[in-house]
């Protein structure tokens, strides 16, 4: 079966019959995905953007495949040369032999909602390469940098046989904390003149960076970034793990060598004391309880509208004792099948 098969439902309003809408064959999107077949894992992933319910099932069928790729996400405030470090690093990972996915998490387009698409034209020099898959998603307004969807696209692309994810995500002015919820290690990026130790600590720097990078190593101020760094570290409460600092310049390759020894140093930390698995049983916690919170947020949405809603609302309204708080509660309870105080 190829990964083009699918079903089709005729639409019928009325007495008319609108186009067909394609469904797609669940089963065979994830046999093509658990094949690495590079249009079935590209269709998988635009269903799982578009939050379709047959990615919901295709995702959830592929769980057995995955578990085996490591994931590395970089992040950063803007300019930093994120895009152009990725780059590099996918080509020390090519020159290893092994295959590698990319999950570029770009900007919305504020006109179509999708991604702009950055990440692929800045690297353009790996688009023509089978060992190489390419993936922008849009942020589509989400706050922390992290697509809604990034989670299951990873899923996706372990499922599809790649030994190597790296996940880059869009920069926003300061770290963006939710990448550390998804990857194995998070590269942090600095750039000369990026700030003082004590800024970085607001943004969160220390709970996220496993690997610390100052990219641009060639700017007068470089060393300037790498003493702020390690002061900032200094500070930290001791712990097993303490992210080492390695200077890059992303434009020539210097140094990404260097990185890609701390990313491998601390990827067999993480194996040996056995804190991968806990790591990854703890990202699967936050985003049980992040799934969670926006279900609620959504069946809280449903109870405020509504002709009963309305009522509610409407009756309240003309009593002299009107207090939002005790209609908030009503309308609550009603929901939940309680009694209301």
């Amino acid at each position: 079966m190829r990964c083009a098969e699918a079903r089709c439902e005729t639409v019928t309003i009325g007495h008319e019959n609108r186009l067909p809408r394609i469904r797609p064959d669940v089963a065979v999107l994830a046999e093509g995905v658990r094949r690495g077949e590079r249009a079935c894992v590209a269709r998988l992933l635009s269903l799982v953007e578009a939050d379709e319910e047959a990615a919901r099932t295709a995702v959830a069928s592929l769980a057995a495949d995955g578990g085996q790729a490591y994931t590395i996400g970089i992040t950063g405030a803007p300019g930093v040369g994120k895009s152009s470090l990725t780059d590099r690093l996918v080509g020390v990972i090519r020159s290893l032999g092994d295959s590698v996915s990319v999950l570029a998490v770009d900007p919305s387009s504020p006109r179509t909602g999708g991604a702009i698409l950055g990440d692929r034209v800045r690297m353009g020099a790996h688009a023509t390469d089978p060992g190489v898959f390419i993936r922008s998603m849009a942020t589509r307004g989400q706050l922390g940098g992290l697509a809604a969807a990034a989670r299951q696209a990873i899923r996706v692309l372990d499922a599809s046989g790649t030994p190597w994810i790296v996940v880059e995500s869009v920069g926003v002015g300061q770290v963006e904390i939710d990448i550390a919820g998804a990857t194995d290690t998070t590269v942090v990026v600095v750039s000369p003149g990026w700030g003082d130790g004590v800024q970085a600590n607001k943004a969160g720097l220390l709970e996220v960076a496993d690997v610390f990078v100052v990219n641009k190593a060639d700017r007068a101020e470089a060393d300037a970034a790498v003493q702020d760094l390690a002061a900032m570290l200094s500070f930290a409460p001791a712990a097993p793990w303490t992210p080492p600092i390695v200077q890059t310049v992303a434009t020539t390759g210097e140094g990404v060598d260097g990185l890609w020894e701390a990313i491998c140093a601390h990827r067999s930390y993480l194996v040996d004391t056995g804190e991968l698995e806990r790591r990854r049983r703890e990202h699967a916690r936050n985003e049980i309880r992040e799934l969670v919170k926006a279900h609620l947020v959504r069946l809280a949405e449903e109870c405020c509208r509504g002709p009963r809603f309305e009522a509610i609302v409407h009756d309240e309204q003309t009593r002299r004792t009107f207090d939002p708080r005790r209609v908030a509660e009503q309308v609550v309870a009603e929901a939940i099948g309680a009694p209301s105080r």
